[in-house]
């Protein structure tokens, strides 16, 4: 049986997980409207995965005999100064989560709850490899500075992203 205190935990992380796929949807958009379409296909592949993100919580609460309780979504930015400040923000953002993930792993130690740490060690993973990818675009935004030339190309390269087939299982 699962804590009050952690079932709280794990919607919050469900929710954040939920408004991350919506900030990336978002940020979809406003590439698309600057005609960046690589860079909003690759944006749109990063909130599905979020989705995804959301969903294990969601089956991993009713699993576990929690509640999931859906809370309201806060309407994400529209727009960004540039496309590298976009990425700057997801960067930020991933950093954010993990930060969340690594306080709700550090409850579940806390609480001697061995199935939560065993299932939260799939985002520690998960959140390594979310902040390094984020980290690599903005770096190479870095490099291309103002080039517009390198601008296209970086965007053919992050719409040239692949969604992995991951399949939500209950």
């Amino acid at each position: 049986m699962i804590s009050k205190k952690m079932e709280n935990s794990l919607n919050q992380q469900l929710n954040r997980e939920l408004y991350s796929s919506y900030l990336y949807l978002s940020m979809a958009t406003y590439f698309e409207n600057i005609n960046l379409v690589g860079m909003s296909k690759w944006m749109r592949i990063q909130a599905e995965e979020e989705h995804i993100h959301s969903m294990k919580l969601f089956d991993f609460i009713h699993k576990i005999g929690g509640r999931v309780v859906l809370e309201q979504i806060n309407k994400p930015q529209l727009d960004w100064e540039s496309p590298k400040k976009a990425f700057q923000e997801a960067l930020a953002h991933e950093e954010y989560i993990t930060k969340n993930i690594n306080e709700l792993t550090d409850l579940a130690i806390e609480e001697r709850d061995h199935s939560t740490r065993t299932f939260l060690q799939w985002y520690v993973d998960e959140q390594v490899e979310e902040e390094a990818v984020a980290n690599e675009i903005v770096q190479k935004f870095n490099l291309i500075d103002d080039s517009k030339s390198g601008l296209y190309m970086l965007d053919q390269e992050l719409g040239a992203r692949i969604a992995s087939p991951v399949t939500v299982a209950k």
